[in-house]
């Protein structure tokens, strides 16, 4: 099969795994935790399968008419690090994820765009969550006032793509999210995704 043939590929029976057994193990104000038994696809038994259920979030690569972006310095607790990262928060219940990413944008940054853009999703940890990430792309940007979230400390700045470039080759900047941001705002500098406007 050619590499190509292998990477498109849709039809997947052959790897598929089908849930006979599921239980909530953890239920808490923001993640609940499940375990499922699954049958293996080859038929040859079950296996255990714990994974997060995530409502889902946004992420917004917001840049400025000089081409700089706009991100955040956060302490992540998990890892005891700050991090370096685009602007993101999870889905309110009923919310679309462009009311997210203004809404996120807005509370988190000070910033209100005028023009959007969906470049994408992206699974942030197939392996243990159902979490899906849908990037944004801002534009037309002005600076207002922030409404953070109570208990939510975070710092905001503008920064090169050159830099960003440096700190992923480096090492310091780590957060997978804003690298996919990276990787999408490259594809635009090149030409290779044209974003489709919205107002």
């Amino acid at each position: 099969m050619a590499d190509d043939d292998f990477a498109i590929r849709t039809q997947e029976d052959g790897l598929v795994e089908r849930c006979v057994l599921s239980e909530a193990v953890f239920h808490g104000v923001f993640l609940n935790v499940r375990r499922d038994v699954v049958n293996l696809p080859d038929g040859g038994g079950t296996a255990a399968r714990e994974y997060i259920v995530h409502p889902g979030a946004v992420m917004v690569v917001p840049v400025l008419d000089d081409g700089r972006v706009v991100m955040e310095r956060q302490y992540r607790y998990p890892i005891q690090q700050v991090l370096l990262e685009f602007p993101a928060g999870k889905l309110d219940p009923g919310e679309s994820p462009r009311q997210c990413a203004e809404r996120e944008l807005r509370e988190e940054t000070g910033y209100r765009a005028t023009h959007w853009a969906r470049a994408g999703l992206m699974h942030n940890a197939p392996a243990y969550a159902t979490e899906i990430i849908e990037v944004w792309f801002a534009k037309g940007l002005t600076l207002g006032e922030r409404c953070l979230d109570e208990g939510e400390f975070l710092e905001v700045g503008a920064v090169s793509v050159e830099t960003l470039e440096a700190l992923v080759l480096s090492g310091r900047l780590t957060d997978a999210k804003s690298m996919v941001g990276l990787l999408w705002l490259h594809q635009w500098h090149r030409g290779a995704w044209q974003p489709d406007w919205q107002f």
